[in-house]
């Protein structure tokens, strides 16, 4: 591929400032919270129009866009109009089409104890926001929230990871052309960056990433009172029942897990298949495989790298780890830490003691488990964190039924994987360990907004008018009346 992108020009967040980085930070913060009340009175049709120029933009730098994420792991550019692009411009369509009724006055109802008055949420914005965006999908990952953000009425920063320096830097090319950095900015650089950042008051951060990682965001939001979306992460289950159409299965449990050299945090991490099905099952996989990278995906233009080296030894730990405990390789294994490759692999017989057992694989890496009875599927998953997603295959309403009702996840797909992330009308995120608070469509717009309560008291009179003090028996028939009846 002929990559035109730039070299990335610094890892701080302005090469030609002589401020230090939590100077240049405090600045332009300053400069958001000066600006965020013209912001917030933005109309529909302001908003709208900026989200329009937004869509026109990702279009055209969507060559620059591919480019780059070629440049940071390799991605195939149709993996990139896929999982990059697409979710963006698609997100965009869907904020335009809908911003007028979310930011419509939302009516509710009125009790009987309280006549004469009428009730109504106004969504308001949060303020000055923060956007710390992953390496795995960094355009869709960064622009995502800040869609959201932008509808809402917000000003934003946005922290894009290091790791992805080339779609760092066209994202900020993207941003300084389209906005004043008084509205959004993208903030580059490493972790000294994120902490300058985490130390200033935002209203709301939208953080994605590790656990571990969003448990210091939350504990810095903290000091200063800030609401928090936390997109985390997690292994997420998959089960293969002993009804269920296993070609159909296989091929999208095999796209689902190696897209993004399984660097996805909704990925299937591990495999439950009915021991019945077992067999088959893995050799449908293995076919999958080939189908899709061919015989040696090392040389395969669709099949990307591992973003570095650290990470690249992680995964590599985890197979050995688990091999050296009794794990066999069924498939795979090679890896060529040179170029950050690391082949599609299934192991078996993986010992629960194993770290691959334990730890989100965030790799290329599927465990696969038989099972002979759901309910200790179910006990094993019980017994986990709350997963960011689980996987059921089945045709047994009975069975999804069950799983779906006696196990606890962020979001649950049937007969696929990874796909409820595409529909905006639905609430993406976790719970508690996978993750707090929504993204998406209206639930994003909601997580940086403040649904404010407005009652208006539009009667002369109020019955509570007559249950203030000085208080008396009649009063207090009057407050009985209300309890029992109200």
């Amino acid at each position: 591929m002929n990559t035109t992108v730039a070299e990335p020009k610094s890892k701080g967040i302005n090469s030609n400032s002589e401020a230090s980085p939590g100077e240049e930070i405090l600045r332009i913060f300053n400069l958001q919270k000066a600006n965020q009340h013209k912001v917030a009175r933005t109309t529909a049709s302001e908003r709208r129009r900026k989200l329009a120029v937004l869509h026109e933009a990702v279009l055209s730098y969507r060559e620059e866009i591919r480019e780059a994420l070629y440049k940071d792991f390799r991605k195939h550019p149709s993996e990139v109009d896929l999982t990059e692009i697409y979710p963006v411009t698609s997100d965009i369509k869907y904020a335009r089409s809908h911003l007028r009724k979310w930011m419509r006055p939302k009516k509710v109802g009125t009790p009987m104890a309280q006549l004469g008055t009428s009730s109504y949420i106004h969504y308001e914005p949060k303020g000055v926001v923060l956007v710390i965006s992953p390496w795995n999908f960094p355009v869709n990952l960064s622009f995502g929230p800040m869609i959201s953000a932008i509808a809402a009425g917000n000003c934003v920063m946005i922290k894009p990871s290091e790791h992805t320096p080339y779609a760092s830097g066209i994202m900020k090319k993207i941003i300084s052309e389209l906005f004043d950095e008084s509205e959004v900015a993208v903030i580059e650089g490493g972790v000294e960056v994120a902490s300058e950042l985490l130390k200033l008051p935002f209203n709301h951060i939208f953080f994605t990433g590790a656990p571990e990682i969003g448990k210091i965001v939350m504990r810095a939001a903290a000091e200063n009172l800030a609401s928090v979306t936390l997109e985390l992460g997690g292994k997420s289950p998959v089960i293969v029942d002993e009804d269920c159409d296993l070609k159909t299965a296989a091929m999208r449990i095999a796209f689902g897990k190696w897209m993004n050299n399984g660097q996805v945090c909704i990925a299937p991490d591990h495999v439950f298949v009915h021991e019945k099905n077992a067999s088959e099952f893995m050799e449908l996989v293995k076919q999958n495989i080939r189908d899709y990278y061919g015989e040696d995906a090392s040389v395969s233009p669709s099949y990307n790298r591992i973003v570095n080296k650290n990470h690249h030894r992680r995964i590599s730990a985890y197979m050995e780890d688990s091999v050296s405990k009794g794990a066999s390789i069924e498939y795979g294994g090679k890896t060529n830490p040179d170029e950050d490759y690391f082949e599609p692999t299934i192991l078996t017989n993986v010992p629960a003691g194993s770290g691959i057992s334990k730890n989100e694989i965030f790799g290329p890496i599927l465990p696969v488990y038989l099972y002979n009875d759901l309910e200790e599927v179910i006990n094993e998953i019980n017994s986990r964190e709350k997963p960011l997603a689980l996987y059921i295959y089945s045709k047994n309403k009975k069975n999804i039924r069950t799983i779906i009702q006696e196990t606890r996840a962020g979001g649950t797909v049937v007969n696929h994987s990874g796909i409820h992330f595409f529909n905006n009308n639905l609430p993406f995120g976790g719970s508690n360990n996978s993750g707090i608070g929504k993204g998406n469509g209206f639930y994003g717009f909601e997580a940086f907004s403040n649904p404010r309560a407005v009652l208006k008291q539009w009667a002369p009179v109020s019955g509570l008018d007559f249950m203030g003090p000085p208080f008396s028996d009649f009063k207090q028939k009057l407050i009985d009346l209300t309890i029992k009846w109200f």
